[in-house]
This record gives structure tokens, C-alpha cells and sequence, in this order.
């Protein structure tokens, strides 16, 4: 959520970003009700001001009379406050619906557009392999290898689920223990996260729990919802409380499963692995004041990008345009590899992303920290996939094709698997 009184303050550019963003939020509106609720509580603390001279009076020598009046007069005033009160919640709960609407305002350098086609290529990485023979996708080399089960897991539990098998389960675990270790070089805390959270932190992080357009399961009568991504689980980690970052930011990693509805989600780019209902994630968050959250987000995305540069598999940076941004990023990388089978003639697919959400997450979570001067300040967040293992595992199993169907191990995994090709 931006801050209040920056919205007020700020209102054309404010409404320029919604406009960039291509999302549907009323600036003008919740300025409206910020005045409306300023002003109600003034008047609030108006009323309880003479409801306290109402008691001194009341001590003292009084006539009948007067006393009697005394005490119409609070327990007019006490009617007059508990209205007041009411009124005041009132528009502070539509304040914050209003407000929860307007998204973080977007860096100065992601580029305006609505899809992402918008995005800008900053940088590539890899070479895209060139085959002499007719390529498979991973759907085909899961089947004849017998790495993935659809058909089964369709019976089952539905579409876009999928049982992993044979070396394929030993695949996930080792890019798993693979991109942990890497993270822990990099002084990361290693944690399993709940795959379960509370439906205010999940609209704290900046998901919606319910509604048609809601990417999110919710569990029915809990008030929680299945997580769609550790960054929900690590982000609620420190929510309502003062953090310590007089040693530096603090780096968070979290293995979870993630839950997603992926409502209306169809076409070639979403079969198999691709875009599926469940799958593993290792996710990096990160806590650190206003002042680092630059330098930090450039680290996460080096990160990714040493994860998959290890791994030999090509990929391309983009940076993420407006309409494209979720309302919580300030600015988001995304990295996307290069898939043979995406396509006619294989294309990019988004393996990870990184976003800076600077306080715009922390402030609707409550989450601060002391400055210099011993005043609570909101901290920044930021987030970036280390590593989804499932599109993982589509980059390594069509990239890594050999003509006779097997498929290779990148070198640096070959001590996590045990294995260096997979053949039937």
C-alpha cells in the first residue's frame, strides 16, 4: 500500500502510474475518504475532549440542576462518540479497500507498456543450442522416457497436475540441494515454509485471497489459503513487528510447494510442465532499509542468473514493463530461458523474476525498523526465484536432447543426481 499522505501529495503522478500500470484504481477517491476520515477523527477527538471536561465538572460542587445537566450532556455526548466511531471505521474500511487498489509506484527506467511484449532485453546469456534433427518438446521426452505421468495425475487429482518419475524425481531433489547450497554461500537463512497462510497475510504480500481473478486457494471455513509462492510465507515472516538491521539487510530462502488456481490459463506456452496447479519453488526474500534496496535487487537477480549460467542453459533478461509489473513491484527482472519445444521453432519461457517491492508490502504488514534517529521507519522487501523447479526441469530436458532420445545432465549437476544422461 503507498503511503497516504504521499497519495494526496502526489495525486497527478499517482494517477499517471495507475494509467502506465493498466490497472483499474481511483486516486481521486481515496484522497476523498483520507480527508473524510482525518476529518472524522478530529471531530472524534473533539468529542472526546469535552466528554473528559464533561467528567472534571462532574467532581465538582454541583447543584441538582446542574448536575442533572451534566449527565445529559455525557451521555450525549457518549451516543455522539459511538456514532462517530462507527462512521470513522466505516470509512477507514472503504479507505483501505479504495487504497489497497492504487499500486506501488513504478521505477523511473521500467518501461511504459501493457504486456510482455513491452518488456526490454537487457542482456543475454548461453548459447541457444542448434539440433540436426527433428527436437522433441518436454511432454514427448517426459512420455518416452518416463519422467512425467499426466494422464495418470489427470484421473487423479485434475488438469495441470502431473506425477514426477524415475530419474525425474531425483532431478527435482538435486536442483533443489543445487540452488540451496548456492544460497547459502551467499549467506541466505535456508527454511521450509508452511505451504498454508493466513488470508490478511496473503493480502498483506499483495495477492487476492478470493474473487473470480484470484490466482489463490482458499481453504473454505479456515480463513487461510494454499501459498502460491514462498515470498507469502517468508514475507509474513516478520508481520506487526520491529526488526533489527543494524547488521544489514536480512536474506531469507524458503522451499514450499505452490498452489495456483492458473484460471483461464490455456494455449501450446502453457502445456506440460509449463504452467501447472502445483509445483516446488525455492524463493529469496529479503528485508533491508530504504537506502539498499537497489543494490540488493541487482544481487538477487546475479544470483539467478549465476544459477542458471552454472546450469548451461541459455536465457535472456528482461526488464518488465508497467502493465506487466504486479501492484506490489517498484521494479521486476525477468528471467527467461530459451525452450526448443515452445513453439515452432522453440522461443523464451520465464523461468524466474525479482522484484523490489520497496515499502509497499511492509507497510500493509506492518513490518518496520529503527533509523538512525530511533524512529520506526517502514523497511523494503524484495523477492526473486532462485528457482522453480518444474520450468527447471522443461529448460534442462529440452535443451539437453540427444538424437536418440536421451537426455544429458548439465556437468554441475552430475555430483546431485548421480547420473549424467537419462535413457531408456
Amino acid at each position: 500500500m503507498l503511503d497516504l499522505k504521499y497519495i494526496k501529495e502526489n495525486i497527478d503522478a499517482v494517477k499517471e502510474n495507475i494509467a502506465n500500470r493498466n490497472v483499474q484504481a481511483d486516486a481521486d477517491r481515496v484522497v476523498e475518504l483520507y480527508d473524510a476520515r482525518n476529518k472524522a477523527l478530529q471531530e472524534l477527538e473533539d468529542l472526546r475532549r469535552q466528554r473528559n471536561e464533561n467528567a472534571k465538572k462532574m467532581k465538582g460542587k454541583l447543584e441538582q440542576s446542574e448536575r442533572q445537566a451534566l449527565i445529559e450532556e455525557g451521555k450525549s455526548l457518549k451516543e455522539q462518540i459511538a456514532a462517530k466511531e462507527s462512521s470513522s471505521e466505516e470509512i477507514f474500511s472503504s479507505l483501505k479497500e479504495q487504497a489497497s487498489l492504487i499500486p506501488n509506484m513504478a521505477h523511473p527506467d521500467a518501461p511504459i507498456g501493457k504486456e510482455d511484449k513491452d518488456n526490454t532485453e537487457i542482456k543475454r546469456s548461453g548459447t541457444i543450442p542448434q539440433f540436426s534433427y527433428k527436437t522433441k518438446d518436454h511432454v514427448e521426452l517426459g512420455e518416452s522416457l518416463k519422467l512425467i505421468d499426466f494422464e495418470t495425475a489427470t484421473r487423479v487429482s485434475g488438469s495441470k497436475f502431473y506425477y514426477l518419475t524415475n530419474e525425474a524425481v531425483i532431478l527435482e531433489l538435486a536442483l533443489t540441494r543445487y540452488a540451496l547450497d548456492i544460497l547459502r554461500k551467499h549467506g541466505f537463512t535456508l527454511s521450509i515454509t508452511p505451504d498454508i497462510a493466513r488470508e490478511e497475510i496473503v493480502e498483506g504480500i499483495g495477492f487476492n485471497p478470493r474473487g473470480e481473478e484470484s490466482n489463490i486457494y482458499t481453504i473454505e471455513g479456515t480463513g487461510t489459503c494454499l501459498v502460491g509462492t514462498a515470498e507469502i510465507t517468508l514475507g509474513g515472516y516478520y508481520a506487526d513487528q520491529i526488526i533489527n538491521l543494524k547488521d544489514g539487510p536480512i536474506l531469507m530462502a524458503g522451499v514450499s510447494h505452490c498452489f495456483r488456481r492458473e484460471a483461464g490459463s490455456a494455449g501450446q506456452y502453457s502445456k506440460g510442465l509449463y504452467r501447472v496447479h502445483q509445483f516446488s519453488k525455492i524463493e529469496m526474500f529479503v528485508y533491508c532499509k530504504p537506502e539498499d534496496s537497489d543494490e540488493l535487487h541487482e544481487k538477487l537477480r546475479s544470483i539467478e542468473e549465476q544459477i542458471f549460467s552454472s546450469l548451461d542453459i541459455p536465457f535472456r533478461v528482461v526488464d518488465t514493463c508497467t502493465g506487466d509489473l504486479g501492484g506490489p513491484a517498484y521494479r521486476k527482472y525477468d528471467l527467461e530461458a530459451w525452450m526448443p519445444g515452445r513453439g515452432e521453432n522453440g522461443g523464451w519461457g520465464e523461468i524466474t523474476s525479482t522484484s523490489n517491492c520497496t515499502d509497499y508490502q511492509s507497510r500493509r504488514l506492518g513490518i518496520r525498523y529503527k533509523d538512525d534517529e530511533g524512529k520506526n521507519v517502514n523497511v523494503h522487501t524484495l523477492n526473486g526465484t532462485a528457482i522453480a523447479i518444474s520450468r527447471a526441469i522443461i529448460s534442462i530436458m529440452e535443451n539437453f536432447q540427444q538424437k536418440d532420445g536421451s537426455i544429458k545432465m548439465p556437468e554441475a549437476l552430475i555430483p546431485y543426481t548421480g547420473f549424467s544422461e537419462i535413457r531408456r
